[in-house]
């Protein structure tokens, strides 16, 4: 009897790890193919809350006879699909990209309708064994507990970052089969058909088993689906999902699922978010840059003789291993991360900010665009305020803004942000092909900067008429104003996300 109340246990441990486990697989792979972390992980979780429910009611239906042959059948069910789910919904969005929130969604409800009725279950379980209420409903709870917290710490560290999405998917879809094929070993005597049982467990068992050892395959199939190109590079980190893929001569890189650059043409985009501040400032000698851990801004900046120091703060070091040790990257931003004057920093930019002292010259803020409220609130007034604090008073700083053309709420509404954070601002654009036209926002403290007449440096694109040009918005690009973006709402994720879903329309 102990044996088995242990077991019984130890069931509850699992199965709560694998339930909460299929919860942070969906969120998060709905955030990184979806955007906007907030919104998915709110609503997947709903969701899967809600079906719960609705499996604990439904399991008041199954006879007591028969709970120990549900359990085990429950647990083969979740095992397989929960097991399954992510590899299911990557390939959905990458080749049925319209019905993936209906796959989503139906995913979430099937699998928490099921996961819902393990609990009542087991406790009705315990209650045939005769143990006391309170006993029963206070151990079955504490370990339904203990699992949530070992897998809510496990999955940011350890499974997502080093297995992948898929991986970890079909590593809890085999441990919830193991639960089957456990339970009735241990109860065997009160299962009926354990043959099948066991057989059905082994086959399950070995469908995931197969499925963990091929995941790079279906990952690397389901992003060709996605990207289109031939995906030369991918990894999971703690902070985001980076693939690197390749068509002839264009390299690109996407970080979650979003466009970073285009090897054709990211000169276009750097030497109009670099040169148009350095030309201005022949005395700058210190550089702080935000984000750009690939390195291609640093480049552009160590092409002007005067920097002597050029500080690169950005959260992911695997990012920068990555461009200042993989040869074609290295070669795509002429080795600037390795060069003597270029010291990397992998921080938190607003951490940093917060715990650093130092002035410089010019500010250069690369980071990727608001698509959700953890970006968002780089572009936040406080933020801003914070940067200001670190720009000496004759220098300037950059801000990549997005679209104004595809995004223009969100490009104003940076602009206006840094306004309210007491800079000078002076907005402009260019287009870049991989891209459409895209936005940059030059502040600074004092209010006389002027555009350059000519450049010091080398360009491949950038020339003064040019330049001319990119602080020019027609017509049909006109100033919008727009609230300031602070921490408490953010409206500017809003504003990003609703702009671009008119375009895509």
């Amino acid at each position: 009897m102990r044996a088995q109340s242990r077991t019984l246990i130890l069931s509850v441990l699992i199965v709560a790890s694998c339930g909460l486990g299929y919860e942070l697989i969906s969120s998060t792979l709905s955030s990184y193919l979806l955007g906007d972390s907030v919104l998915q992980f709110s609503s997947v979780i709903g969701c899967y809350l809600f079906a719960m429910g609705v499996g604990s009611w439904l399991a008041r239906f199954i006879d007591d006879d028969d709970v120990l042959d549900r359990f085990v059948d429950i647990e083969l069910l979740i095992g397989l699909l929960g097991g399954v789910s992510a590899a299911v919904l990557f390939g959905v969005f990458a080749w049925l990209s319209a019905p993936f929130r209906a796959a989503l969604y139906a995913m979430v409800l099937v699998l928490g309708v099921l996961v819902g009725m393990e609990i009542p279950l087991v406790m009705r379980a315990f209650q045939q064994r005769r143990h006391a209420f309170r006993h029963m409903v206070s151990d079955v709870l504490t370990f339904d507990y203990l699992g949530s917290l070992a897998v809510s710490l496990l999955f940011p560290i350890v499974l997502a970052p080093r297995l992948g999405l898929l991986r970890t998917s079909f590593l809890f879809g085999i441990a919830n089969a193991l639960v089957a094929l456990w339970t009735t070993h241990a109860f065997r005597r009160e299962v009926t058909a354990v043959p099948a049982k066991v057989a059905r467990a082994a086959l399950v068992i070995g469908v995931l088993a197969a499925g963990f050892v091929l995941s790079e395959r279906l990952t690397h199939w389901a992003e060709h689906g996605v990207y289109g190109d031939e995906t030369i590079y991918a990894q999971t980190t703690p902070y985001q999902r980076i693939v690197l893929t390749q068509w002839r001569d264009d390299m690109r890189l996407y970080l979650n699922g979003n466009l970073q650059f285009s090897s054709r043409d990211e000169h276009r985009y750097h030497e109009a978010l670099i040169h148009p501040v350095l030309e201005t400032l022949p005395w700058a000698r210190r550089v702080l840059v935000l984000g750009g851990g690939d390195g291609l801004a640093v480049r552009e900046i160590l092409k002007h003789r005067n920097i002597e120091q050029v500080t690169l703060v950005d959260l992911d070091p695997a990012m920068t291993h990555l461009f200042s040790t993989s040869a074609p990257l290295v070669a795509l931003n002429g080795g600037s991360l390795k060069d003597a004057r270029v010291h990397v920093i992998n921080d938190d930019a607003v951490r940093w900010l917060e715990s650093n002292t130092d002035v410089f010259d010019a500010i250069v803020v690369d980071f990727p665009d608001p698509t959700n409220f953890g970006l968002g609130r780089l572009y936040s007034v406080p933020v801003y305020r914070m940067l200001a604090r670190h720009l000496s008073e004759n220098g300037y700083a950059v801000i990549q803004s997005t679209s104004p053309y595809f995004a223009p709420h969100a490009f104003w509404t940076i602009v206006d942000t840094l306004r309210d954070a007491g800079l000078h601002t002076w907005p402009y654009h260019c287009y870049v092909p991989s891209f459409g036209d895209w936005g940059f926002v030059i502040a600074g403290k004092r209010a006389d900067y002027t555009p350059p007449t000519h450049y010091s440096v080398p360009t491949r694109w950038l020339d003064p008429e040019t330049t001319v040009d990119m602080f020019h918005f027609p017509a049909d690009m006109p100033a919008l104003p727009m609230p300031p973006n602070h921490l408490n709402d953010q409206p500017l994720v809003r504003l990003f996300d609703d702009d671009w879903k008119h375009v895509l329309r």
